[in-house]
């Protein structure tokens, strides 16, 4: 007959051997580089939402400019024509702070304004430089991009 102690089964019952910990923590990693891998695509959307938000807004402060100065900051006056009063022609009459900065895009670059666009020559157009933040490249995005 075989006599054992009732605490030394216990102590060998209760617990995780370290394969087990492990094999769980390396579940866990798993699992959270999926999951870290899934969100990239979600900020790289977000970040496309962001630039279409700030054309909206832009459109709207520029419409409020246009209704004071009777027409759209030229390209050379910009979108800082928003934020302090143009000294180059055409100088407007009436002019009110819209904004209190330019904001910068997603990426961390400027937007890029043109009157008249490219497009529809009687409007402006707002461009993004996109993620990879250079000029004329097929990631660039337009307010006049329909």
């Amino acid at each position: 007959m075989k006599l054992t102690h009732p605490s030394l089964n216990f102590r060998r019952s209760a617990g995780f051997t370290l394969l087990e910990m492990v094999i769980v923590l390396g579940i866990i990693a798993m699992i959270l580089g999926g999951a870290i891998f899934a969100m990239k695509g979600i900020q790289d959307a977000a970040k496309l939402k962001q630039v279409d938000s700030d054309f909206k807004s832009y459109e709207s402060a520029l419409s409020g400019y246009k209704l004071n100065a009777g027409t759209f900051p030229t390209t050379q006056q910009g979108l800082k024509a928003l934020v302090d009063k143009p000294t180059s022609t055409p100088v407007p009459r009436r002019w009110v702070r819209i904004m209190d900065k330019v904001s910068l895009d997603p990426w961390g670059s400027e937007y890029t304004y043109r009157f008249p666009g490219k497009k529809r020559a009687n409007d402006f157009e707002m461009i993004s430089n996109g993620p990879d933040g250079l000029p004329n490249t097929p990631d660039d995005l337009s307010s006049q991009d329909e």
